[in-house]
């Protein structure tokens, strides 16, 4: 499968992991209302909401409230990928890595149907991207996941770590049509080890 290219630093800080799963929860918020949910000075909430943004996490949007002045803007995550300039180059550059490797590889591994092919091309380069080291099984639709990175977070906040991955899992299968989505995360099924498994609404 293809290598790591970039890192989503938004996903390192505890403080952005916060950020986003409030955005996730309760799409269309502005900075000031995160800032106040979070306890997060509202200048270090918009330096974080940037560098998310930037890595196609989430996305702004300017509301038309009908007063003069610079409309306000709110933060939705990113759940289609032509929303995100980011988001969109991501899974371009992932199928296209997908497709020239799967050419080259052909008949060493069970053939999936090919939209259920890109959405696997799309979340390993996701999960690698985020750093958690995937090892993918096609025939039984699983990745095993090392969360070493995101340990001391883990050790701090395992619900908060653990729910907003899944999040933007259920999201980055969206982000390419095709039959997968999320079954399960399963934290620690060995103890440097996580699984995610996938179900197709085909199968």
């Amino acid at each position: 499968m293809p290598r790591r290219a970039h890192d989503f630093r938004g996903l390192t800080q505890r403080r952005r992991l916060q950020l986003l799963q409030s955005i996730q929860s309760a799409p269309g918020r502005r900075a000031g209302e995160l800032a106040s949910e979070c306890g997060i000075p509202l200048n270090t909430v918009r330096d974080h909401l940037r560098v998310l943004e930037d890595e196609g996490l989430i996305r702004s949007q300017a509301i038309q409230v009908g007063v003069r002045g610079r409309p306000p803007v709110v933060f939705h995550p990113v759940r289609e990928s032509a929303s995100s300039e980011a988001a969109s180059a991501r899974v371009a550059g992932a199928e296209t890595r997908g497709r020239m490797l799967r050419a080259v590889t052909r008949g060493e591994a069970p053939a999936l149907p090919a939209d259920a092919a890109r959405q696997i091309d799309v979340l390993y380069e996701h999960l690698d991207d985020a750093g958690l080291d995937p090892a993918v099984d096609e025939e039984r639709l699983s990745f095993d996941l090392a969360p070493c990175r995101y340990h001391d977070m883990i050790d701090e906040d395992r619900a908060l770590v653990c729910g907003v991955h899944a999040r933007l899992v259920r999201d980055v299968l969206l982000h390419t049509d095709g039959p997968l989505e999320l079954e399960r995360l399963e934290p620690f099924v060995t103890a440097h080890r996580c699984r995610l498994q996938l179900t197709s609404r085909a199968g």
